[in-house]
């Protein structure tokens, strides 16, 4: 029973959005407001003893329950402030090069990719007008990379390769160059250490090409595994 009327005294004290006192809503906790001589009563007078306990257990269970709103308050502030860090942290993106039949290349410079075809991009960190992702935090990201290209018959050359950048220097490329394969893909994951604003994008490098469909077989992806700032 108890423990029931101590939940309803702290629902009570959360709603009035004040400090909870047994003096009544307009009341005050600062015991130099008390009246003494109705106090004084309780001490001298025998037939008053239970008031006097009934007076200090109120008064014990008004500053528990001004202590515990506080604590309770405190938490709810870190909390708060936890959950906003984690939706801060939220970077994704996943893409693809194309919606329809068509190839990129073979260039003879190396030439940006952009993957048009957007999966999704929480945070909206990859521009894909420029096909560059550009780093929201520092942080461990997971990238990957998968290619696939078309020769367009048995024993035509195939060359599907691309190459991962991170502020213009290589990082890592994928590549299938022969002529034994009509068609074949290649895939790279990679972990790296990133900053914030480091810029990531895939190039195509000379005389490569990839081919693509609504299948989506060419795809750029990456997402943020922990933050370190």
């Amino acid at each position: 029973m108890r423990a029931i009327v101590l939940l309803c005294l702290l629902g009570a004290a959360l709603a009035l959005d004040s400090r909870y006192t047994w003096e009544g809503p307009g009341g005050t906790a600062d015991p130099r407001d008390r009246d003494t001589n109705t106090e004084n009563v309780c001490l001298t007078d025998k037939m008053s003893c239970g008031c006097c306990l009934m007076q200090q257990q109120m008064h014990r269970m008004e500053m528990f329950f001004n202590m515990s709103l506080n604590e309770l308050m405190n938490s709810l502030d870190k909390t708060q402030n936890v959950l906003n860090n984690v939706r801060a942290s939220r970077s994704a993106f996943s893409v693809a090069l194309t919606d329809k039949r068509w190839c990129l290349g073979p260039f003879r410079d190396e030439t940006d990719v952009v993957f048009k075809h957007v999966f999704i991009n929480l945070g909206d960190n990859y521009n894909k007008d420029t096909g560059v992702f550009t780093v929201p935090r520092s942080g461990v990201y997971s990238l990957a990379l998968t290619i696939y290209s078309d020769s367009g018959s048995p024993g035509n050359s195939l060359d599907a390769c691309a190459s991962i950048m991170v502020n213009n220097k290589l990082v890592v490329g994928p590549r299938d160059r022969n002529q034994q394969d009509q068609e074949d893909s290649a895939t790279t994951v990679v972990a790296l250490q990133l900053q914030a604003g480091d810029r990531v994008h895939v190039i195509l490098p000379t005389g490569c090409f990839l081919c693509d469909s609504n299948s989506h077989f060419n795809t750029f992806t990456g997402f943020l595994l922990y933050s370190t700032d």
